[in-house]
């Protein structure tokens, strides 16, 4: 079976996933290297749709969501990839350290992700985000700096638009 070509558009798309992926912070760090993360997605209007957590790097979870691989977001129908047009990533570096306690590394990402949910959540017109479960709720943190970049390359921004 021949192997079919990827469409323009879907390139443009994975391209701009890698370069947000690829995003550095002020240290020349790879934001999405992080160990350690919360990462929110938001819709082609600046909608707030999903937000999460992980412990096995921000790249490697982000991308199975965008990917369509196995995630619970995703299998219950809650997180449709082709909906994600930017991502913001907080990367937390410093529990990378082997001074932390599992117990220490969960807390303050359940405390960032609910954090990061209350935030996205009054930043959105309808009031919602479209998460499969319940955040935990738990106390507020200051959060570490954040990316937030587009995946949608502006030339299928106008293509949609008629332009």
């Amino acid at each position: 079976m021949a192997r079919r070509e990827v469409p323009d558009e879907v390139a443009a798309i994975r391209r701009g996933i890698e370069q947000c992926l690829s995003a550095t912070d002020h240290d020349g760090r790879v934001i999405s290297n992080s160990k350690y993360g919360v990462y929110a997605f938001y819709d082609y209007d600046g909608e707030p749709i999903y937000v999460g957590q992980t412990m096995e790097r921000l790249r490697v979870r982000i991308r199975r969501h965008l990917t369509n691989q196995r995630t619970d977001a995703v299998a219950m129908n809650v997180l449709d990839p082709f909906e994600v047009a930017e991502i913001e990533m907080w990367p937390f570096f410093e529990l990378e350290d082997r001074r932390h306690t599992a117990d220490e590394i969960r807390n303050t990402l359940n405390a960032a992700e609910y954090t990061v949910f209350n935030r996205v959540l009054g930043e959105s017109s309808y009031g919602a985000v479209l998460n499969e479960k319940p955040i935990t709720p738990c106390h507020l943190i200051k959060l570490p700096q954040s990316v937030r970049k587009s995946i949608i390359p502006d030339e299928l921004y106008m293509l949609s638009n008629g332009e």
